[in-house]
């Protein structure tokens, strides 16, 4: 971890930390979850051209159902 720097030490329900501990997790949050949305948008793409390329590729060429 880090040196000690004389700063006192709180406990919570995971152990102790520092307040520069909590200073990087507030910054962490604050960032926001950009990394998690990119994974669902391009998983979102990957869906929708897979239906694009079956609605092209499959369906269209079969015709109108009569």
């Amino acid at each position: 971890m880090s040196e000690p720097t004389g700063e006192p030490m709180h406990t919570g329900p995971t152990g102790p930390h520092s307040p520069d501990d909590e200073y990087r997790v507030a910054e962490i949050v604050r960032a926001g979850p950009s990394g998690t949305i990119a994974v669902a948008g391009i998983a979102t793409f990957i869906v929708f051209a897979i239906w694009f390329a079956f609605y092209f590729l499959v369906f269209l060429p079969r015709g109108v159902i009569q």
